[in-house]
């Protein structure tokens, strides 16, 4: 089974714009397809990568310019540190899910087979999403749903879930599509549970504040001229790092100095995002939803 296949593969690679010896990161290794084209591409430079899934380790590349580091990639700063790396010509992010973890239904991340209710990207970790479904009070569900999922009957879809909990906790993914259902009809089923998944799988793996710690890091290892290269799979992530390319903060609020000179980090090297070709979505439909940015810092 492929462990993953490597979205906008060559868009990605090329907007790293690498240089032979550079140093890079790939902070979402996952299956590497992405390290190996790096890899393939360089000479005499070195690339460090970052997954906390434990499961990667079953991918790691065998070659002296490769360091794969098992850890969550908002730490990026202190392990370039332990490394002895100070500064970097690049930093690619593939965000999101892989194919591994949706179709492993032991991590619970997919609607489409029954497993318990994990979705922990790194299996160290203490909260789960059924901890969340079973413990987290109704306001607090509420505004995860409508925050992260951006379910529209938000306060019906949790009124079912307090209820169905009485009855004793609800522990797979099953039990869980079976309560959400009753709050959707069935076109709109599936886009549904995935924005209900979605909301859980943000909670749980607090998947907005580990990107906005990326970015924030990414503008102090990166060199000047170096490239940031990010693909996302949903408006959450995509506004983030939108914002904080263009504008150089997360809400959006283009900062001036004091003369009225505006205070960026980051040159846009693609103003609007690129997609996935129609010959990519009919090899792998999940890039369907990614959007690809490049930037240079300044």
């Amino acid at each position: 089974m492929t462990y993953h296949n490597p979205v906008m593969l060559n868009e990605s690679i090329d907007g790293l714009d690498l240089k032979k010896d550079g140093v890079y990161v790939d902070v979402t290794f996952g299956g590497g397809g992405h390290a190996r084209e790096i890899l393939k591409r360089l000479d005499g430079g070195k690339l460090i990568a970052f997954d906390q899934d434990a499961d990667v380790i079953n991918n790691k590349i065998e070659d002296d310019r490769f360091q794969l580091i098992p850890q969550n990639f908002r730490y990026l700063k202190n392990y370039l540190k332990m490394y002895g790396i100070e500064k970097i010509d690049g930093l690619l992010a593939d965000l999101g899910v892989s194919s591994h973890q949706f179709d492993e239904g032991s991590r619970g991340f997919s609607i489409r087979f029954e497993g318990p209710l994990d979705m922990r990207m790194n299996q160290k970790s203490e909260l789960t999403a059924e901890k969340i479904i079973n413990e987290y009070d109704e306001e607090e569900l509420i505004r995860i749903f409508r925050e992260y999922g951006e379910v529209k009957n938000a306060r019906k879809l949790v009124f079912e879930i307090v209820s169905a909990r009485l009855g004793g906790r609800i522990r797979n993914t099953q039990q869980l599509v079976a309560v959400v259902e009753q709050c959707v009809s069935g076109k709109q089923k599936n886009k549904y549970l995935a924005q209900v998944f979605q909301a859980l799988r943000i909670e749980v793996n607090a998947e907005l504040d580990v990107l906005k710690d990326l970015l924030s890091q990414s503008k102090e290892v990166l060199r000047p001229d170096g490239r940031l290269v990010i693909i996302t799979y949903h408006s959450l992530e995509d506004r983030l790092v939108k914002n904080f390319l263009r504008k150089g903060n997360f809400e959006g609020e283009l900062e001036k100095d004091f003369f009225g000179n505006p205070q960026l980090d980051f040159k846009l090297i693609n103003k609007k995002p690129i997609v996935s070709s129609q010959e990519e979505l009919v090899q792998n439909n999940r890039a369907r939803s990614a959007k690809l940015r490049i930037a240079e810092k300044l």
